[in-house]
């Protein structure tokens, strides 16, 4: 597969439109919002495309990049998009809106398994068997060509896999469920921002 990966310093330029729905990833130092920092985030339309943001550690002034991510004509499309949106809310100091999660998705759609990684579902739908490896790689100086690829493949498969989830959901009459689930994620992030990292609905 040929990618079309761009790294951008700081921001995204001002040319680039996005269509309406987008996925989105983010890379971290570490998962500590206390301790760890929001290095990279990485938007692709779908299209084989990624466009990888370098932040600036010192100053996370990035208005073409915000102005997308509070855009509610957008959708954007996450795995795993509580720690993403927990960070971006910390660093970017924005709140998210427009908001899918094929890891939530897969949760309530895939009950017929237990694993629901983004190498999982890439592996179910598209016959895939990325590597993680780089997972635990630093990215917060100097970028290989190995890892803007590793970024880019977190992003390019998330419309396909959105899609094939969306059907299970619908076959099995659980999208409803979905819907009403997903409206919860900006309210779980605001708990995690005040610490609340329990389950709030055990006894």
């Amino acid at each position: 597969m040929n990618l079309d990966i761009k790294l951008h310093k700081k921001d995204l330029p001002d040319e680039i439109e996005f269509s309406d729905k987008i996925a989105i990833d983010c890379e971290f130092t570490g998962l500590n919002i206390e301790r760890d920092r929001l290095c990279l985030l990485q938007i692709s339309s779908g299209k084989n495309d990624a466009h990888i943001i370098q932040l600036d550690k010192d100053n996370y002034d990035a208005p073409n990049l915000k102005k997308i991510l509070i855009d509610k004509n957008i959708n954007k499309l996450f795995h795993f998009a509580r720690a993403d949106l927990l960070f971006i809310k910390k660093y970017l100091e924005v709140d998210t809106r427009n908001i899918n999660c094929t890891k939530i998705m897969s949760k309530i759609a895939r009950s017929y398994s237990d694993k629901h990684g983004l190498k999982d579902l890439i592996k179910e739908f598209e016959g895939i068997d990325i590597s993680k490896q780089l997972q635990s790689s630093y990215f917060g100086g100097d970028l290989s060509d190995k890892q803007l690829k590793y970024c880019a493949q977190d992003v390019i498969y998330l419309h396909k896999i959105y899609e094939a989830l969306k059907r299970i959901l619908e076959r099995e009459k659980r999208i409803d469920l979905y819907k009403e689930t997903i409206k919860f994620i900006n309210t779980r992030v605001e708990l995690d921002f005040a610490s609340f990292k329990e389950d709030i609905w055990s006894h």
